[in-house]
């Protein structure tokens, strides 16, 4: 199908061409007809599957210019309202549209002149908006089509009662859009007030992101994950690579590490400020930092090309994190590879990621690293404890209890 089917006007097919969609994607497909004939929409499509576009497009279609706030995004990160508002620019450059995006972690003195001057599509995460307008800065009363984007994901982070707050502001008479990555019991008694008699879009991908990934685990004991990731980076010859840390203390402490072995990295996290998070994501993307450590405030709709290397220094609870995780590699066509260090105490959620994704995940050694005495048991066995203990030694596997056996990886 191409662009023009959809109903989409010149203005925003020129948009749609400077966005570098030649052909629209599943969710856009879909969610485009729906939204563009006024009805309420719940969308389930995952990261990197052409969602923003979805809402954006069809905002811009249907809202005339005129400087108020007409359409509002809110989004649970300022790194996924940069990213739509970046979108949102380049297609508004030939609608005539005005947008902006506001976020905690800079002063309000910009945002706000900004606002006085007239908006139609305003981007927003539920903390800072809610300050706007109890500040009397934002008019929400001419809002006609809303999305909450991301919707599980706020969920998870505790800003519902937020959203909540936000929806009591709205016109009761709009359209409302939810995309959520996952459509869950919860998620669905919890955000099904949001919308009015919704058509449901389900985008189940013909493959999983992650099936385009090269994906290996790497025992080791949790403390030479990081005498492990120096060796691991050693061995490549090139990359542009982040890691993942399950906490912000140590993603500092891990950075710190590594800048002492002599690796250029910088770190990501949302203690960092806006401007110093802007900027460490601006030098990444230009290769002025070949390697870059974050917690997950990176993993969703941060879209960075010529990543080749996923490295999850701590393996997430969630797979849905996982998945999002190494959805940051072989983007747009391109090779990745994904490399967990898994430490024993980190078996069962290996189990769920490998239930998730659908394979065992492959185990592979650092020949040369000195291991010390690691007792992490087989990644593939159904339980901790139905077989005996697995010895990973250099590039040997050997099973306690049966001499003899070994695999090499």
């Amino acid at each position: 199908m191409e662009f023009v089917a959809l109903g989409l006007s010149e203005e925003v097919r020129k948009g749609v061409k400077a966005l570098g969609f030649d052909k629209p994607t599943p969710v856009q497909e879909q969610a485009i007809p729906v939204a563009l004939a006024g009805n309420d929409l719940l969308a389930c499509a995952q990261t990197g599957t052409g969602k923003t576009a979805a809402f954006v497009l069809p905002f811009l279609e249907a809202i005339e210019p005129g400087g108020r706030i007409s359409g509002l995004v809110v989004t649970p990160t300022r790194e996924l309202a940069t990213q739509i508002e970046e979108e949102a620019r380049v297609v508004a450059r030939y609608t005539g549209h005005s947008v902006l995006t506001v976020y905690g972690g800079v002063p309000y003195a910009k945002q706000v002149k900004r606002l006085r001057r007239g908006i139609d599509l305003l981007v927003a995460t539920p903390g800072r908006l809610l300050d706007l307008h109890g500040k009397g800065e934002i008019d929400l009363s001419g809002v006609q089509i809303l999305v909450l984007d991301e919707a599980d994901r706020m969920l998870d982070m505790g800003f519902w009662p937020d959203v909540r707050r936000i929806l009591s502001l709205l016109p009761s008479e709009r359209q409302s859009m939810l995309f959520s990555a996952t459509l869950s019991d919860e998620v669905l008694r919890v955000i099904g007030g949001a919308v009015n008699d919704p058509v449901r879009v389900d985008v189940a991908p013909s493959s999983l992101p992650v099936d385009a990934v090269e994906q290996y685990v790497y025992p080791v004991n949790a403390s030479q994950k990081t005498e492990l990731l120096v060796a691991l980076l050693n061995e490549l010859e090139e990359y542009r690579a982040i890691v993942f840390t399950r906490t912000k203390q140590r993603a500092d402490r891990v950075s710190q590490a590594l800048k002492v072995s002599g690796v250029f990295v910088d770190t990501i996290h949302s203690d960092r400020s806006q401007k110093q998070r802007e900027r460490t994501l601006a030098d990444f993307k230009c290769g002025k930092h070949a390697l870059l450590v974050a917690t997950d405030v990176m993993a969703r709709g941060i879209d960075v090309e010529s990543v080749t290397h996923v490295i999850n220094y701590d393996i997430p609870e969630r797979p849905e994190d996982y998945v999002h995780r190494i959805g940051r590699t072989a983007r747009a066509g391109e090779k990745g590879v994904a490399i967990s260090l898994l430490s024993h105490e980190e078996l069962e959620s290996l189990r769920q990621i490998e239930r998730v994704v659908g394979k065992v995940l492959s185990a592979r050694d650092v020949e040369g690293f000195n291991y010390l005495g690691r007792v992490v048991p087989r990644p593939d066995r159904a339980s901790a404890t139905a077989a005996p203990r697995t010895l990973f030694s250099g590039g040997v596997l050997r099973r306690g209890g049966r001499s003899g056996r070994t695999r090499r990886f």
